[in-house]
């Protein structure tokens, strides 16, 4: 059985209309960088709980980095929370999305739609990136400049740091178009000034399961395949929408 803490918002920031980062109080049991923890809510009088990555480093307080899904039964009452307000959160995050099983790799990309830049969040946070790869670049793809979440961290560590909108044509400072269309013309590699080879490179994937997708397909040509522990890869996934 499930072991939860009862916490309460400690912080709330809104990046954009219907995003937000959500710091609660306490601590969680030990975790490794990636993972995830259900999150509990009363809601019509009985527990609902939904699965969230985490933001934070192991050891902090725990940190959600969330949307809001219109017309959704569990993602308006988390996001229309303030701080003081009751929830709870599992004690032990879990989950596979961690660098503990990624195979030897020189360079770490980590590419991201939307939220799914928590993991990684946690990950660079933790120290852990930083110490084990010789380049990590980081790509994270949004609307608009407003959902570029995190972006004045990022451009503060010592990785790659490539932002792309797809709605603000004029937006300065970041490319232009999806992850996958800026992959296909190259754009993405100049703008990291690295090239992907997978005699070097890991890539990381979670977001948009259609943005997963296409970039498997896109690199299986140039000698990329999915990780998997039984037959080592260059690709490792984190799918959720």
């Amino acid at each position: 059985m499930s072991a939860w803490l009862d916490t309460k918002i400690a912080e709330r920031h809104e990046w954009a209309p219907g995003l937000a980062t959500l710091k609660l109080e306490g601590s969680l049991s030990p975790f490794e960088a990636g993972q995830w923890a259900n999150i509990s809510l009363e809601i019509d009088g009985e527990r609902v709980r939904r699965a969230y990555s985490l933001a934070s480093a192991p050891g902090a307080p725990p940190e959600l980095f969330v949307t809001l899904v219109a017309g959704g039964r569990f993602s308006p009452r988390l996001f229309e929370l303030r701080p003081g307000d009751p929830l709870q959160i599992e004690k032990q995050p879990q989950g596979f999305f961690t660098l503990r099983w990624l195979p030897p790799a020189k360079e770490l990309w980590l590419l991201a739609t939307g939220t799914g830049l928590a993991p990684f969040v946690s990950m660079l946070r933790s120290g852990e990136v930083l110490a084990r790869f010789e380049r990590v670049v980081v790509v994270h793809g949004a609307r608009t400049l407003g959902e570029l979440a995190y972006r004045d961290e990022l451009a503060r560590l010592p990785v790659g740091y490539v932002a792309a909108v797809t709605r603000e044509p004029g937006a300065e400072g970041v490319s232009h178009g999806r992850i996958t269309t800026l992959l296909s013309s190259g754009a993405l590699e100049e703008a990291a000034g690295l090239a992907l080879d997978p005699e070097r490179s890991h890539l990381m994937l979670c977001g948009n399961p259609q943005m997963i997708e296409e970039v498997s397909e896109l690199l299986a040509p140039r000698g990329f395949r999915k990780h998997r522990q039984r037959k080592p890869g260059h690709l490792t996934a984190e799918s959720f929408w």
